[in-house]
């Protein structure tokens, strides 16, 4: 663990940051603190290290902590001098001009100069930056008509134009109260959340209460950061009450696996480790802009000092979604599986000439609108105009390469895209509309309750992370039943509702005896009709006139009730188990159930929360995907 950086001064006057600036290392200075000493830099070969190559005109996102156990004073010696692209205003008045008659305001609106004497080291932009308080109520997803016992969490958030904060989904999950405090002040203000972007991990909030917004100037960003960048991370992290600022520098800019939403989008690694309480915190560069949130960390044991933001194209993506649609409608996908075609045999084999560079389409999701453009063993050659390497990278910036993913993560959904095709040796191009990835089993549910449905003690709820989560543990990916993991990882839906619905246990009663050991098997079909989804199951079990039901499981196992037994039965087993309805609220006949047995989670609140909490994270902490464990914090 590093030592903290010193509290944030004021900026000095300007001859003071000049002669500071020129005392500065000449092997680690880039800048110097004003425009006339960045020029000097800039001429002199010992103003710039040999090896950084060329800076790009804009900044962005980065982490948090101090890794190197080392204070940052030089770093904060380069303020001012950095390129100013992408900034946004902090100016109170100016805000409420460009907000003025837009309560959303305007995309962009926090993307604008700002004033060159907010700076990392100033108390201006540190007020900006607030405490939250949240109180959760997690759905208990193996007894899914119960909610767990509730807890608290602290972490971090910041303002931005338009009287709106910025803070981590996971800081927000399954909130029932959420609570946020300015720095220096004793009082805590309620907050309500707008938004919450569970890919992206970012949460957006507003405090409805004037004086929470006095006096306060909001952060602005810059954009996307060079290597080696120094970052300063602001936060209230454990191990004290009162705000942290740590330091580090950019050590790699790369798609990263975001751990609550399962989601691979861009992502900023630092050398510096977020503790838990630094989520949702922001990371300034030496100007004073904000170039990402402090999200998540890696902890492993080969692996030391970690941390990772998440950058702004991701933040301007999340709040110009907002803006545009009233909500937060997603990350679109192209639903493509790909491999690399770096073998010339293969390509060779393919048809492919040798200017032709691309990636081998694998599969094509039923449900991705590419479905009818794209078909298996395609070569995608290009995506919007850019040609995509054999290895499925695109240029990125000067001397770096990137997953062509990123470009499809920076597209709307509902938005479209140029592909260039090879097929069967012949280039074609197609135009296909990109939207949200359907999952045959979801990473989260968006907030909602979980569904079951109860039928003769048979419980049934579709198969989801957080359920399997529940079931087998944060290492679920290991001790689940193989077939559910293989449908997990490699099966897709094939129509955008399909869900895979389990037995998920059996309430033991005397109708049901011989079944009791039954749990987290497949509903295939029932009656010989084949189940698509919950709804589809409470439809034909409602409607069934037969005289048994008949449910066909996974393994080949089989399940017959007589049907007027079964559900002359179901509710005295209700009774037994104090289960207040046979089915949750989403399904047919479910609400009316709800209301007629006074069950709480038939209230609108509890629908509203539902929709804006993000999804099924456990209590901030889960593994990476194989071969490393990261961790949200």
């Amino acid at each position: 663990m590093g030592k903290t950086d010193p509290p944030p001064r004021k900026r000095q006057k300007a001859g003071e940051d000049e002669a500071q600036a020129q005392q500065e290392d000449t092997d680690t200075s880039q800048l110097a603190a004003t425009d006339e000493a960045a020029a000097a830099a800039a001429s002199t070969p010992a103003g710039r290290k040999a090896p950084r190559g060329p800076r790009a005109a804009a900044e962005q996102p980065a982490a948090a902590g101090d890794a190197s156990g080392q204070q940052q004073p030089q770093q904060r010696g380069r303020k001012g001098s950095r390129r100013q692209g992408g900034g946004g205003t902090t100016s109170a008045a100016a805000a409420a001009a460009d907000l003025a008659g837009d309560p959303a305001g305007k995309p962009g609106a926090a993307f604008q100069p700002r004033d060159r004497r907010f700076t990392a080291d100033s108390d201006t932009i540190m007020e900006a930056v607030v405490k939250v308080f949240c109180i959760h109520t997690e759905p208990n997803f193996s007894l899914p008509w119960q909610r767990k016992r509730q807890y608290s969490s602290n972490s971090s958030g910041f303002m931005i134009s338009g009287r709106r904060i910025l803070t981590n989904a996971h800081c927000v999950d399954h909130h029932t109260q959420v609570k946020v405090k300015r720095r220096g002040s004793d009082k805590k203000f309620v907050a309500s959340v707008l938004a919450v972007g569970t890919e992206c991990d970012i949460a957006m909030l507003t405090v409805d209460d004037d004086a929470f917004w006095e006096g306060v100037e909001p952060v602005v960003f810059g954009s996307l950061p060079q290597l080696q960048d120094a970052v300063t991370v602001v936060g209230y992290p454990i191990g004290g009450d009162t705000m942290s600022v740590t330091s580090g520098v950019v050590s790699r800019i790369e798609v990263t696996s975001y751990v609550h939403g399962a989601a691979e989008l861009l992502g900023i690694q630092i050398d510096a480790a977020i503790n838990s309480g630094n989520s949702g915190g922001p990371a300034f560069n030496s100007s004073g802009r904000c170039i990402g949130i402090a999200f998540q960390s890696l902890k492993h044991e080969d692996a030391e000092n970690i941390g990772y933001i998440i950058p702004e194209p991701v933040i301007a993506h999340f709040i110009n979604d907002y803006e545009r649609n009233g909500g937060y409608t997603g990350f679109p996908c192209l639903g493509v599986e790909w491999q690399k075609l770096e073998n010339p045999d293969m390509r060779k084999a393919l048809k492919m000439k040798p200017h032709h560079k691309g990636v081998l389409v694998r599969r094509v999701e039923p449900t991705a609108p590419a479905h009818a453009a794209v078909a298996a063993y395609d070569i995608l050659l290009s995506f919007d105009g850019v040609d995509i390497s054999n290895d499925g990278t695109v240029p990125f910036r000067s001397g770096e390469r990137i997953s062509f993913s990123y470009l499809v993560s920076q597209k709307y959904t509902n938005e479209e895209a140029v592909l260039r095709l090879l097929k069967d040796g012949k280039e074609v191009t197609a135009s296909v509309s990109l939207a949200a990835p359907v999952k045959l089993i979801p990473f989260h549910i968006k907030g909602a309750p979980p569904s079951y449905f109860i039928v003769a003690g048979l419980v049934f709820t579709p198969a989801t992370v957080p359920y399997m989560r529940s079931e087998y543990g944060k290492e679920y990916d290991f001790d689940a039943p193989v077939k559910l993991l293989d449908k997990l990882m490699h099966h897709m839906a094939e129509q955008p509702r399909q869900q895979v619905v389990l037995l998920s246990q059996v309430l033991a009663a005397e109708v049901n005896i011989g079944y009791e050991e039954m749990l987290n098997t497949q509903v295939v079909a029932l009656n010989g009709v084949k189940v698509v989804d919950m709804r589809h199951l409470v439809s034909l079990v409602d409607g069934c006139s037969d005289e048994y039901l008949h449910f066909d499981l996974d393994y080949n196992q089989k399940v017959v009730l007589a049907t007027a037994h079964a559900k002359a039965a179901t509710q005295e087993i209700l009774a037994m188990h104090c289960i207040s309805s046979d089915r949750s609220p989403d399904l047919p006949g479910g609400a009316a159930a709800a209301a007629a047995n006074g069950a709480p989670g038939s209230s609108a609140a509890a629908a509203a929360n539902g929709a804006d909490a993000a999804a099924a994270a456990g209590k901030g902490k889960e593994k990476a995907g194989s071969g490393k464990s990261s961790r949200r914090r």
